[in-house]
């Protein structure tokens, strides 16, 4: 995609940020109107019609360039899908992120990526089996990419050598978390990569982690589980590599051992049983292509469609339930044209009515 210069970027932080706008809303918006300022001029129009009885909240112009000056302060900036720094396999999953803030090494993004990841309260062997893993994956050639959590995540980070690690937080660019990591985040964004999805200024919340981790998975040709309990941030990790078809390895561990017993699950359910770097790196020695389906704003916006009437709402209202649903299920049900039911969702979305999955289900809220 073309580079979008200073306005442009400041319009795609401010879109990105209006109430109701998620990911996926976003790139609909960019499909439909052609580039960010003209989606912002429609957003009021398109949560009215979908039912919001009050002003969309808009992030304000003011508020998004105080955002790029403070990224500017801290030596970090923003980078779109398309761009350089933004992780190639990352273009393509279910709900990418419209926008990453970014520091570091860009370069390292063109490195094929495996993501370590593990418990938090890890054991010293798990600590040690993943320091050799990432050192080793590293000296190959690899980016090692984890999430800078306690216990195996920052074993694999420090093992990188020669700064080749990517660290995907929860928070802002500026938040250090967890305290005991501020060294290693330090060295990680002067020598590797530090990336999120947050402004800065954010303080990590828990339903920012699991977001945290589709991009972890997102961004790795594969995903290594080290150890991790039945109910573990790293079950989700290796929940989303499957779902956005990532390799999915995992380490055995003794069944007495509670971190042991989610690793063993993933194994029984089909991952590939490790004990060694070398599998990893046979398996991605095959040839892996991905379509990439990126952000961009095009020269122009598509094809106005038809406007839909009040009935034609209230249709694909009355098909939608607390219950999730495929999207084509609405539409074939409906038997509206495809681009009317998507912009009825649309609106809906916008209104705070409906919830979109990154299965590409929606919901009443």
């Amino acid at each position: 995609m073309r580079l979008l210069d200073w306005t442009q970027r400041r319009d795609w932080i401010r879109l990105s940020q209006s109430e109701n706008v998620g990911p996926a809303t976003f790139r609909q918006l960019i499909d439909r109107y052609g580039n960010a300022a003209a989606a912002l001029e429609a957003l009021p129009e398109l949560s009215l019609k979908g039912g919001l009885a009050r002003p969309l909240r808009v992030f304000s112009v003011s508020d998004a360039e105080a955002v790029m000056e403070r990224a500017d302060e801290l030596g970090a900036f923003f980078v779109v899908a398309g761009e350089t720094g933004y992780p190639p396999l990352l273009h393509h999953i279910p709900g990418a992120p419209a926008l990453l803030c970014v520091k570091g090494n860009l370069a390292l993004t063109e490195l094929q990526s495996v993501a370590i990841v593990g418990a938090r309260n890890a054991s010293a062997g798990g600590r040690k089996f993943a320091r050799q893993l990432s050192a080793e994956l590293s000296e190959e050639g690899y980016l090692v990419v984890s999430g800078l959590a306690r216990g195996i995540d920052t074993a694999a980070h420090e093992a990188a050598p020669q700064g080749r690690t990517a660290a995907v937080i929860a928070g802002g660019i500026d938040n250090i978390y967890p305290p005991e990591n501020a060294e290693l985040q330090k060295l990680i964004g002067k020598n590797g990569l530090l990336l999120t999805e947050m402004l800065p200024g954010v303080v990590p919340r828990a339903e920012h982690f699991p977001r945290r981790n589709r991009i972890i998975s997102g961004m790795s040709r594969a995903i290594i589980v080290v150890e991790a309990a039945l109910r573990s941030g790293s079950l989700i990790t290796a929940r989303l590599a499957g779902e956005q078809g990532r390799d999915v390895f995992a380490v055995p561990g003794s069944p007495l051992d509670p971190r042991a017993e989610g690793t063993n699950k993933l194994i029984k359910e089909g991952a590939t049983l490790l004990t060694s770097s070398a599998e990893v790196i046979e398996s991605l020695r095959t040839e892996y292509t991905v379509s990439l389906n990126t952000f961009s704003e095009p020269e122009a916006p598509i094809e106005e469609i038809a406007e839909a009437s009040t009935s034609d709402r209230k249709l694909v209202l009355s098909l939608l339930s607390p219950t999730p649903v495929d999207v084509d299920d609405v539409i074939r049900e409906s038997r509206l044209p495809v681009a009317m039911v998507l912009g009825i969702l649309l609106e809906l979305e916008l209104a705070g009515k409906v919830s979109r999955s990154t299965q590409q289900k929606v919901s009443l809220v």
